[in-house]
């Protein structure tokens, strides 16, 4: 079953799960995944803390004590959610040993209200970082116009962080600059740059989710020809400007001091439409230093029938290119995709807080105990 998730790991990517739950901690399952099916990873957001808080499988004593102590519902939700990351991190903490830190990480991230406030998204970094309390936790940031000065401060104090929510080329240059610029201040402050880790979290399906979308609308031959091209072209295309990036002299300074390179994960990687294989955006994103986190679904998927042949990103950038110079002729615009998927993102994870938020607050006065 897992000989392809074995083949994809020797081809330099990392299986990080993107799901979390306390009933995958306390079953053994993530443990399971860990040892079985080459998972060396977790990420979280808040849609998954939604889906599984909301389930109430294995919650309901820290809900009522939670109740008992009459603690306010933005409390017990880091309380409850620190604790599975905590956990998490600890089940994968022999993976972040033996990998020297790079690998065995559990993402967890900032209130995502806070996305468009750069000051209060570095005091939630820090304060998150200090709760969990965990050498192998990724703080992530959004990488809104916002999140960027923020992911430089968070980086320039030591604290290591995956940048979510990139769509775009320009966006994730912006990202990488940002990531060189908290190392530069963390390497003046006298801070061990080995320590320091960061993914980059580019986005994959929900590309080609809206360009379909319009692609269908304008229904030519030549549109048609076009589904399900934009997705891989543009992260294929996020693959050279990492390479990029991470060939440059500003790199190799901080190279010399033992800096870790930004490594691009592949998000959103479970595949929307049937029409296209369910492995889509793992087989055809295999590159050496990256990460894809996946669904258990697409992992899976992978693991029973997914076809790892070697590197699909070398010698693709000229055609990438090209597929989206054609969506360009079609008057598709790639700068209106990638902001309004952005929105959508960060809009989208505030809908699940608030709806966490919600849901957890009748929990915890459905459990308090009556007075008197």
């Amino acid at each position: 079953m897992t000989d392809a998730l074995k083949r994809l790991s020797d081809e330099g990517v990392a299986i990080w799960l993107d799901d979390l739950s306390r009933k995958r901690i306390t079953s053994g399952n993530l443990a399971e995944l860990i040892d079985e099916q080459h998972v060396v990873g977790v990420t979280t957001n808040p849609s998954i803390f939604q889906k599984a808080i909301s389930s109430g499988d294995g919650y309901e004593q820290q809900l009522t004590d939670l109740a008992t102590r009459k603690v306010t519902v933005d409390e017990a939700i880091r309380m409850i959610t620190t604790a599975d990351v905590r956990d998490a991190a600890d089940i994968l903490r022999p993976v972040f040993d033996a990998t020297d830190g790079q690998d065995g990480r559990v993402s967890i991230e900032v209130d995502p209200r806070l996305a468009h406030h750069t000051a209060a998204t570095v005091a939630e970094a820090k304060q998150l970082a200090w709760l969990v309390d965990r050498p192998n936790t990724l703080i992530k940031i959004p990488a809104t116009k916002a999140g960027l000065p923020a992911i430089t401060e968070v980086i320039g104090k030591g604290i290591s962080v995956n940048v979510t929510l990139i769509f775009s080329l320009e966006r994730y240059r912006e990202v990488m600059d940002a990531y060189l610029a908290g190392l530069e201040k963390a390497k003046a402050a006298g801070l061990d740059l080995s320590k320091i880790y960061s993914v980059a979290s580019f986005f994959v399906s929900r590309v080609d989710t809206e360009i379909d979308k319009r692609l269908d609308t304008i229904g030519t031959p030549e549109a048609e020809a076009l589904r399900g091209k934009a997705a891989l072209a543009n992260a294929r295309l996020a693959y050279q400007a990492y390479e990029q990036v991470f060939g440059s002299e500003r790199w190799a300074a901080l190279d010399k001091a033992q800096a870790n390179k930004q490594r691009p994960l592949w998000a959103s990687t479970g595949v929307k439409d049937p029409a296209y294989k369910d492995t889509l955006y793992v087989d055809e994103l295999v590159a050496p230093g990256t990460v894809n986190t996946m669904p258990e679904a697409t992992l899976d998927a992978t693991a029973d029938h997914g076809r790892i042949t070697g590197n699909t990103i070398a010698g693709t950038y000229e055609q990438a290119r090209a597929d989206l110079d054609a969506l360009a002729e079609l008057g598709i615009s790639y700068d209106d995709v990638v902001q309004l998927l952005e929105d959508e993102g960060v809009e989208k994870f505030e809908t699940s807080w608030i709806d966490l938020l919600n849901s957890t607050e009748a929990e915890l006065k459905r459990l308090a105990p009556s007075e008197g």
